[in-house]
């Protein structure tokens, strides 16, 4: 079970991006206090100086202590004793990577929303800055977050299931189904300009999501793809579907679904996958059951909750089986094992090894490998293309 921080272990963090409007920002404030690991003191919180100020009066931030732009609040709150010793950062994805040099650069922690950066060479540079420096660079990836996802993790490695042979994954919603940025909708306004979000919307708003919940979950990585990426809106001007042919490093075979245009779906994330001796099958829709499916024995049902779980499971959890947890105790769950890393860099310690299971800069960069591939595979008509090494 989960661990309440006291007071005088919070991390003081600051927000880029945020505002009363944005879709994700009261899903990252719930998920940083949910174990009093963080205490929110600063931010730019909107471009919009009114929506900035309103935004910081609701979540009682001093005007002082409210920046205009994400540099210059780097630069004051590094000069500050008080200042913030971590940002979260949940711009639009064209800002993720040069805020997150403003940050590192001044010696502060950075947990930021994917995609890493809108280009596989921002993201290499972002990485090799992480590598030089001592702040560490986390990713919310906050599907990984939750029990029954680490559980399945943990049987994998375990052999539980034989080698892994097929994956199956697909995030395929439906919140792209009408052409809500021709409606002006600034919520998915940016998501669906390349300039915002990057070459592919698609696949940087939820596919790399999907390809990082494989990797996790399987150990594996994605070794090459054969991709058709298309737009399935009239009048739209970017992809909002991706059907992804998967080669493993491993041999096994796989193939992802990223959509915006899936009628009904709502978020559409599931993963199956099925090795030589069973399969585990996961959807996010019932978050609290793991499908473990034996070739030559009963079927099973794993809840969670229960004590016969993994120890990565059971770390994850908060509350007894039969009473549901869901998407903010799963993102919470990152920024829990983010701030257990960051603590323990700054004490200068080791951290809990299942900590090391947030995603980092690492993952990033594999997340933007994967987008380009798919893009080069596309342009060339689902030629197989290498990801880099």
């Amino acid at each position: 079970m989960k661990r309440i921080a006291k007071p005088s272990e919070r991390l003081r963090l600051g927000f880029v991006g945020g505002g009363l409007e944005s879709g994700i920002a009261s899903t990252h404030r719930y998920a940083a206090h949910m174990d009093g690991h963080f205490e929110l003191v600063a931010g730019v919180f909107a471009r919009d100086a009114t929506r900035n100020r309103a935004a910081a009066e609701q979540y009682g931030i001093p005007p002082e202590r409210t920046y205009s732009d994400y540099l210059s609040m780097a630069t004051a709150e590094a000069m500050r004793e008080d200042g913030i010793q971590v940002v979260a950062i949940m711009a639009p994805n064209a800002v993720h990577a040069p805020a997150s040099r403003a940050f590192l650069e001044r010696g502060i922690d950075v947990i930021c929303d994917k995609p890493l950066a809108t280009s596989y060479q921002e993201a290499q540079a972002l990485l090799d800055q992480v590598r030089s420096g001592s702040a560490l660079h986390l990713l919310t990836h906050n599907y990984s977050g939750y029990p029954l996802i680490r559980e399945a993790r943990d049987l994998i490695a375990r052999g539980v299931i034989g080698t892994v042979r097929v994956v199956q994954v697909e995030h395929a919603g439906s919140f792209g189904v009408h052409a809500l940025e021709q409606q002006g909708v600034k919520s998915f306004t940016w998501r669906a300009d390349p300039a915002q979000a990057g070459a592919s919307p698609v696949l940087a708003d939820v596919g790399v999501h999907a390809h990082q919940l494989l990797r996790f979950v399987t150990g594996l990585e994605v070794s090459e793809v054969s991709a058709e990426l298309s737009t399935l809106v009239p009048g739209r001007t970017s992809h909002d579907n991706a059907h992804v042919l998967l080669r493993l490093s491993s041999g096994a075979r796989g193939m992802l679904w990223a959509s915006f245009v899936a009628a009904g779906n709502r978020q559409g994330l599931q993963l199956r996958v099925f090795g030589s001796n069973g399969s585990l099958s996961w959807h996010q829709e019932t978050p609290d059951q793991l499908l473990l499916r034996h070739q030559d024995q009963p079927h099973q049902i794993l809840r969670r909750g229960e004590a016969w779980l993994s120890q990565a499971a059971q770390q994850a959890t908060r509350i007894k089986a039969g009473q549901p947890e869901g998407l903010l105790e799963a993102f919470a769950n990152i920024y829990s094992d983010a701030a257990e890393l960051i603590k323990a860099r700054r004490q200068q310690r080791a951290p809990d090894p299942l900590a090391q299971q947030c995603p980092t800069a690492q993952d990033g960069l594999l997340g933007m490998a994967f987008i380009e591939a798919c893009i080069r595979s596309h342009q060339q008509q689902g030629h197989w293309t290498v990801l880099p090494a």
